[in-house]
């Protein structure tokens, strides 16, 4: 299920999003229902998203959390569709909005992978809202602000830098998306992934007795003990993703230490503002 941001009316939507926050304490005690907000609303829908995924979602379901109906919400909130640009910005205020740079900004990356991995995992249902279109919400503004305040210490010019937000936060989502696949299909099917693994790796052997000879590169992994578990207790998929994420991130920040240590060379030689020789520029 993937869903677009940017759905609702424009003006109301950006208005909310960008609204000073009410940040009164509600009535907790007994008495009279304290008065509804739309930061109370907003709130209470991440936390059904959370708890029941993305097509749980909807205004009669957040009211019924609230003890009211849909219709006491749409004097706050227009439609689901504003209702979800709002929950998709309120939620992202959970990251850091600084890191440590005291040791370089390879650590401090690595760091903010982490952070975004366990931020999708606390709420799975953001990967189901589609990167085609942002919400343009202070908070998404911030998450940006705070990766590329990271990526300015590499000294890689803009566009360089640019690209690089888009991978790095390509790779987290597509990580988090496999782990939260991974436990929405033991969820939803009742086989945990061992149980799948075992029950059709096991008849491999009968419907492709040639299978060694057919994917020898394979094979000889497999005899290398390259896919075993470090985490024996940990779900088959689950630590594959993980694995492949601490795997994947190395990568990922080595070729960015080569393209800094080469664009600095390029700059030492005399190269322009963009790390390119001035003989790039020439048109013959």
């Amino acid at each position: 299920m993937v869903v677009f941001a940017g759905q609702g009316d424009a003006r109301r939507s950006m208005a909310l999003l960008w609204r000073e926050q009410d940040t009164r304490p509600q009535r907790t005690g007994p008495g009279p229902k304290p008065a509804l907000s739309v930061d109370t609303i907003v709130d209470t829908a991440i936390a059904h998203a959370d708890a029941h995924g993305m097509a749980a979602l909807s205004m009669r379901a957040v009211g019924n959390r609230l003890g009211r109906t849909a219709m006491a919400l749409y004097t706050y909130v227009p439609s689901k569709s504003e209702l979800l640009d709002l929950m998709h910005d309120r939620a992202l205020a959970e990251l850091p909005t600084r890191y440590d740079m005291s040791g370089g900004w390879r650590p401090a990356l690595e760091t903010w992978a982490g952070d975004l991995l366990a931020f999708y995992l606390r709420h799975p249902w953001m990967l189901q809202v589609s990167q085609a279109r942002p919400v343009l919400g202070p908070h998404e503004f911030v998450f940006m602000e705070t990766l590329l305040g990271v990526l300015h210490a590499t000294g890689l010019p803009p566009r360089r830098q640019r690209g690089i937000v888009g991978a790095l936060v390509h790779f987290v989502r597509g990580a988090a998306q496999t782990i939260a696949d991974s436990r929405e299909a033991t969820a939803a099917t009742g086989m945990s992934d061992d149980e799948w693994w075992y029950a059709r790796s096991a008849m491999l052997e009968e419907v492709a007795p040639d299978f060694a000879e057919r994917f020898p590169i394979l094979t000889r992994l497999e005899s290398q003990h390259a896919f075993d578990p470090a985490d024996e207790d940990a779900p088959y998929l689950e630590h594959e993703a993980r694995d492949a994420f601490a795997t994947g991130l190395t990568v990922l920040l080595d070729g960015i230490t080569t393209a800094v240590t080469a664009f600095a060379a390029v700059r030492r030689a005399g190269g322009g503002a963009d790390g390119q020789s001035p003989a790039a520029d020439v048109r013959g």
